[in-house]
């Protein structure tokens, strides 16, 4: 590997993102209080990567965590463990190698096993290609609804 593609040390810490994180020694005011909320809400001891990549951008920081909290964290009408298997599909056809590796973990750990997930991605697998099948057919919503695969 040549020296413009390595991948750089910081502080003898493996790079963690694109951009500088603002590290939990650094944190200050804002950033600082929200980097504690942030530990105490998820029960954890340390600040997740992608939200110390967000605290280069303060507001935009408390905007993220705010709008997580409302949505993940305040009982509603779904569930926590469907809300997190929602997010870990969401993660897979995005891409997003660190969402899908922390979602799988979290739903791991509300309780689905090696045979539920691989149901999910089967799912996953199945919807995708039927969607591509109907975007690239032109397929038109039928005139009378029906309610999905499953024959109910």
């Amino acid at each position: 590997m040549n020296k413009k593609t390595e991948n750089p040390k910081e502080n003898n810490n493996e790079k963690v993102a694109f951009v500088k994180v603002v590290e939990e020694s650094e944190a200050t005011g804002k950033v600082k209080e929200i980097y504690e909320d942030i530990k105490k809400t998820l029960g954890i001891d340390f600040v997740p990567n992608m939200y110390r990549a967000m605290a280069n951008n303060p507001e935009y920081l408390d905007t993220t965590w705010k709008k997580v909290q409302a949505i993940m964290t305040k009982q509603g009408k779904l569930d926590s463990k469907t809300k997190d298997i929602v997010a870990l599909t969401v993660s897979i056809m995005s891409g997003c190698a660190y969402c899908i590796g922390v979602y799988n973990e979290t739903v791991k750990h509300a309780g689905l096993d090696d045979e539920a997930l691989t149901e999910l991605y089967s799912i996953i697998d199945t919807y995708a290609g039927l969607n591509r099948l109907n975007i690239a057919g032109g397929v038109k919503p039928d005139k009378k609804p029906w309610y999905g695969c499953g024959g109910k």
